[in-house]
């Protein structure tokens, strides 16, 4: 009973060290600190979202936080392992460094008396978080834990991939125009003309941005955070879809652009992260969703797998 106790004690702590992290970098004038600080090509694949130690990528507000710890110290290593993983890998964590915690939701079951006097157990989420450490952290690894490769030679340009990852999601996408935008009444996306924007990677990544707007429709996922977020409903919203198509940039190897427009939601976002620990978990939550849903559409069909281990989505204190 005392070891429930302490862990649902602390789970206010995991969702503020959290929130507080993205609110310093957002107040410290990093616009956009969910983008992926990787640069060059890994070993292990594409260099994309952070990387369990079996190659799996993590998911949801994790994703937030590992960028960030790896923007923040210089890795360039995709990989996180925990004390454990790395000694069974044949290595070990060097003296003096220091993890990095992730978390994940658990439940634990409790048993409750009826008013009949009879009983029944009951389910009870709860944050769980342990700590990983980066690639870089640690000594006598395998090569390939760190091992760079060159940027891969082929045809298919970033962007051009991108292009096909849209294409085969069956939106209506429009080009032309003045401003990018979804209009959930029409149901179609309109982007202005690639040659109008700086760089063919930034067209690419307004194109996600509003491929996640649009996986909110009533006949996909029917997103709705009017409930959640009341008045800051749409700068919500507009985190969903930043946060979602800098999860897809990293997974089709684009450098990612912040949306035009990412700036000016600034104020409102601090507001909500400011006014609700558990925002930001709801947002990369549902930024999650949506691109395993716009994978999801992809020739194949299989999208992303949800991991065996539930990552963290925000639960009842």
């Amino acid at each position: 009973m005392t070891a429930r106790t302490t862990t649902r004690t602390a789970r206010p702590d995991v969702y503020q060290t959290v929130t507080d992290s993205i609110v310093a970098a957002l107040e410290a004038g990093n616009v956009a600190p969910w983008h992926k600080p990787w640069k060059a090509g890994h070993a292990a694949g594409p260099v994309s979202r952070p990387l369990r130690n079996n190659g799996q990528p993590y998911q949801g507000v994790n994703v937030l936080v590992l960028w960030i710890a790896a923007e923040a110290a210089g890795y360039t290593a995709p990989l996180w392992l925990t004390y454990k993983q790395a000694a069974e890998a044949g290595g070990h964590v060097r003296k003096g460094e220091k993890g990095t915690a992730v978390v994940y939701a658990s439940t634990f079951t409790k048993e409750e008396t009826r008013a009949d006097g009879s009983t029944a157990e009951r389910k009870i989420p709860f944050l769980k978080t342990y700590t990983v450490f980066n690639a870089e952290q640690c000594e006598g690894l395998p090569a390939h834990y760190t091992a760079q490769v060159p940027p891969p030679a082929g045809d298919v340009t970033p962007h051009e991939a991108a292009a096909a990852f849209a294409a085969a999601t069956g939106a209506d996408i429009r080009a032309g125009g003045a401003r990018a935008y979804y209009s959930p009444a029409a149901d179609y996306i309109q982007v202005p003309h690639a040659a109008t924007f700086e760089t063919a990677e930034a067209h690419a990544c307004t194109t996600l941005h509003e491929l996640a707007h649009w996986t909110g429709h009533a006949s996909r996922l029917a997103r709705d955070l009017a409930g959640k977020f009341e008045r800051h409903a749409y700068a919500a919203e507009e985190l969903v879809a930043e946060l979602a198509a800098a999860f897809l940039a990293a997974d089709l190897g684009l450098e990612a652009s912040p949306h035009p427009e990412h700036v000016n939601y600034l104020a409102a976002w601090l507001e909500v992260l400011k006014n609700d620990k558990r925002a930001i978990f709801t947002a990369a939550s549902a930024a999650s969703r949506a691109a395993a849903y716009l994978h999801s559409l992809q020739p194949g069909g299989a999208g992303d797998q949800e991991p065996a281990e539930t990552e963290a989505e925000p639960v009842e204190a």
